[in-house]
């Protein structure tokens, strides 16, 4: 549990750049006295450093062991430009969602030129049963159910929201054999939207690409178009990254 409380505190860290210990908190839901004591001990032994305004960011000697930057503000970098165009050519809002700790963020969205994002209410935490950018990442992170201990807990927010763990895991299923996931009014009404990860293993699992619009926008056949030029995104953009272990099987799919 200590490791693990550790793991996520350096994880919230080096996704958001820098982070407040309130901050870290929120998201590794921890009390405020555990948070700074493990920050503290972070600290010590160099893997987190303090900086401005009681702010702590990513210490040398971790940047020294993984010679990578995968926080928010570098992924977005190489991430947005190619969402920016997909939006423009499709006419619809298309998002980057990372997981961060045990839920799943999505932290920037692309608007069509109509300037209209379908986001509702904007960028933040999604639900891990009811939208594709969470459920794409869950679908090939299965210990994020029973971490999250979701089973009694699946809320619903309209008709169409899967609150069976039984069936959630039957969709998760669905959504490993085609590769992307869908979600079809589940977490608002007259909105649907179409997501996948990265790459299956490695960063890029914890990552997901998606585009999002109205019902009307998105019909059955457009989101399967979608899907297979997201995933189509998600190779070309992992190799850009580094990640050459992606599926490369999803790409013909």
């Amino acid at each position: 549990m200590h490791l693990e409380r550790l793991t996520s505190i350096l994880e919230i860290v080096g996704q958001k750049g820098a982070a407040t210990v309130a901050e870290i908190c929120v998201h590794a839901d921890l009390p405020k006295p555990s948070a700074y004591r493990l920050v503290q001990d972070l600290v010590s032994v160099g893997l987190l450093a303090s900086s401005t305004r009681g702010q702590f960011i990513i210490g040398t000697r971790l940047k020294r062991i993984t010679h990578r930057d995968l926080s928010d503000k570098a992924l977005v970098e190489v991430i947005a430009p190619v969402l920016a165009l997909a939006a423009t050519d499709h006419g619809a809002a298309f998002f980057l969602s990372r997981l961060r700790g045990d839920r799943v963020e999505i932290i920037h969205v692309a608007t069509p030129e109509n300037g209209v994002s379908y986001m509702h209410p904007g960028v933040g935490k999604r639900p891990l049963h009811a939208c594709s950018c969470s459920k794409a990442i869950a679908a090939f992170s299965p210990e994020l159910l029973s971490k999250r201990k979701l089973k009694g807990q699946l809320k619903k927010y309209t008709d169409s929201t899967i609150t069976c763990l039984q069936d959630l895991e039957k969709e998760f299923e669905i959504i490993r054999k085609r590769g992307y996931a869908e979600c079809l009014e589940e977490l608002e009404r007259g909105i649907c939207s179409v997501a996948t990860i990265l790459a299956e293993t490695g960063p890029g699992a914890t990552l997901s690409i998606g585009s999002t619009a109205s019902v009307r926008v998105l019909s059955g056949t457009k989101r399967e178009e979608i899907g297979r030029i997201l995933k189509a995104m998600s190779l070309e953009l992992s190799n850009s990254l580094g990640w050459n272990e992606a599926d490369a099987s999803r790409k013909a799919g």
